[in-house]
This record gives C-alpha cells, sequence and structure tokens, in this order.
C-alpha cells in the first residue's frame, strides 16, 4: 500500500463527485453559455455574500488574477515571506503584473495590522504605492494555521482606512472554516476578493473559484482570458466544485484529525526535533541529525511519500483518500525509520 502524503492535491474523484460531473449539463462557458459553470458561480458567491465570481483552472491563475486587478505598474503587494503567491506562484507577481513586493515576517506565516500600518509605503516619488495587501488560510508554509476574524478585522479596517486592497489567498480555507467554526458570509465581508480552492481537501480534480464584485469579476473575465484561462464545455469539472461543497466540506475535520494523530507520530521519532503546531490537515517536521532528502528516502523505502519543506523540515498533508487504514499503517511504518 503506497501512502502518499505529498498534497492534498493528489485527491481522486469519488464515485458520486464522478456521476455528477458526466451527468452534468454543458455549454460553451467563454460565450458564458455552461450552465453548470454559471450554478458554480452563483453558488459559491452566494456562499460568501460576494456578488459574482469565475471558475478558473488553478488557484495560481486566481490568485494572480486578484493581484492584476488591484496592482499596476510601480505599485506593491504586501504579503508574508512565506506567501504562496510570492513563493510558488513561478513569479507571477512580477511577471503578470510589474508589481513590487514587500515581504513579512509572522510566527506560523501570518501578520498583523500593526506590521502591516509600519509596511504601507508613505506618497513619496522614491516608492512604489501600496495597493494591496494578501493574506493566505490556511497558511501552508506555517503548518496549516489559521488566521481567524479577530484578527483579520483590524487588518481589513487598516485597508479601509488607507484605501488599500485586501485580497485572500483561500487555497485551504473551508479547512479554516470548519476548525474555526467562522460564516463564509462573514469572511466575504472581510475581503476585496478570496480565491478558492476545489482541487485539494475537497477532493475535485481541476479548478478553483475568484469571488468579488460584479466590476472586478468582469475585468478579471478579460484578465482570464489573456492568461489562456478561459474553459469551453467546463461543465464536467464545475460539478465536481457544487458537489464538493455540497458533500465534502464537513468531512474536512476527518482530515484534521487524523493529521494531529500523524503529528503526534512523527514527534516521537528521534530524528523529529519539533511538529508544528497541527490545526488542520497540514503537518510540517523539523528534523535533527538527518536531512530531508536522507528522511524521506527512509520514508519511500517504507512506500511513503512527502515534500521537503526547507532546509530541514519535511511536510505531509493529509486528506480524502488517506483513510483511517492508512493512518494505522503509516504508525507501524515508521517505527521501522
Amino acid at each position: 500500500m503506497l501512502i502518499d502524503l505529498r498534497s492534498d492535491t493528489l485527491t481522486r474523484p469519488t464515485p458520486g463527485m464522478k456521476e455528477a460531473m458526466f451527468s452534468a449539463p454543458l455549454g460553451d462557458d467563454v460565450f458564458g453559455e455552461d450552465p453548470t459553470v454559471n450554478a458554480l458561480e452563483e453558488k459559491i458567491a452566494k456562499l460568501f455574500g460576494m456578488e459574482a465570481a469565475i471558475f478558473c483552472p488553478s488557484g495560481t491563475m486566481t490568485n494572480q488574477i486578484a493581484i492584476r486587478l488591484h496592482t499596476q505598474i510601480q505599485t506593491e503587494v504586501i504579503c508574508h515571506q512565506y506567501a504562496h503567491i510570492y513563493l510558488y506562484e513561478g513569479g507571477g507577481i512580477m511577471a503578470n503584473s510589474l508589481a513590487s513586493v514587500k515581504l513579512l515576517d509572522g510566527a506560523f506565516g501570518k501578520i498583523t495590522a500593526a506590521q502591516i500600518a509600519e509596511s504601507i509605503n508613505p506618497d513619496d516619488v522614491h516608492a512604489p504605492e501600496t495597493t494591496l495587501v494578501s493574506l493566505e488560510n490556511t497558511m501552508n508554509k506555517g503548518g496549516g494555521s489559521i488566521y481567524r476574524l479577530d484578527e483579520v478585522k483590524p487588518i481589513r479596517d487598516l485597508c479601509r482606512d488607507k484605501g488599500i486592497k485586501l485580497h485572500l489567498d483561500g487555497a485551504r480555507l473551508f479547512n479554516a472554516l470548519v476548525e474555526s467554526g467562522e460564516s463564509p458570509l462573514d469572511w466575504g465581508a472581510h475581503f476585496d476578493t478570496i480565491s478558492i480552492c476545489l482541487s485539494k481537501g475537497l477532493g475535485c480534480p481541476v479548478g478553483s473559484v475568484l469571488v468579488g464584485s460584479k466590476a472586478d469579476i468582469k475585468r478579471a473575465r478579460k484578465v482570464r482570458k489573456a492568461f489562456g484561462g478561459g474553459m469551453r464545455q467546463a461543465g464536467f469539472l464545475a460539478a465536481a466544485g457544487i458537489y464538493a461543497l455540497d458533500h465534502q466540506v464537513e468531512r474536512l475535520k476527518e482530515d484534521h484529525v487524523r493529521a494531529s494523530a500523524l503529528g503526534e507520530m512523527l514527534s516521537k521519532l528521534p530524528v523529529v526535533a519539533e511538529v508544528f503546531p497541527v490545526t488542520t490537515n497540514i503537518v510540517i517536521a523539523r528534523l535533527v541529525g538527518t536531512t530531508p532528502e536522507e528522511f524521506m528516502k527512509n520514508l519511500a523505502e517504507q512506500n511513503i511519500k512527502s515534500v521537503k519543506f526547507g532546509k530541514d523540515l519535511v511536510r505531509f498533508v493529509t486528506h480524502l483518500d488517506f483513510g483511517d487504514e492508512q493512518l494505522e499503517e503509516f504508525g507501524k511504518r515508521i517505527r521501522n525509520i
């Protein structure tokens, strides 16, 4: 049995999701005529109390579209130094939007209103204009850490006061929401745009959605076209998203429980100096006396896959296709390392 914990993007559609996909009514989405895509966009916009939404192939595209909407040449984005939009999107902030980036530090990938306030550039010919703040929830490089609304509200108030847009990379937002018990409607009220990934813990094969105002989403459609993201009979994929929202949100709690147990198992290994606090479905172990490459080699010999996440870090992600049987087997195998 292969135990693959590299990412929650590895999930495959369930039988119910496949049935929904193959029975979906279809049209041409670039013409706005795919009824299933339209239904998904309407559903998720309503869920977050936003005016409109756009379905895209990936979270990288929805994030990069949002950045394009909220920046222009000689403006600046503020984000955490470990933000996905900065580290893992191919230099897209520069390549797609020609914007500058100001990177902040913060425990487990989170930043505060006070840090942001100190980092907003003055109205000075020498500095790019700060036009966008981007947060990430859950925070991938922070070990799946989550922002709560009481942490976001001061940031929202600061951005409104300064006329700065606020974007959320919500790649694993539903993981955060099922853990905190907070409402999608409340989160939608705090941001100008939110990117929501469907192909991670929610188990869809492809796709992310960007939600925002009607004006922003109208512009987003033109940007998506320029990025090559216009899809035709995309209802097959949108149907998976509708199914996931209806059937696979609450079960994310199971991934969190298993991640916590997995973290406990790892913490008992002599080569693990620290396990980041496990809040959702991401487990990051800091190693001592070995390298990530050597540790991962030993795991691979036990038919376990993980990913290097820094010079002494290894990441594991629980997901839809990692159940109690795999968790128990994981515990047995790592005793041989």
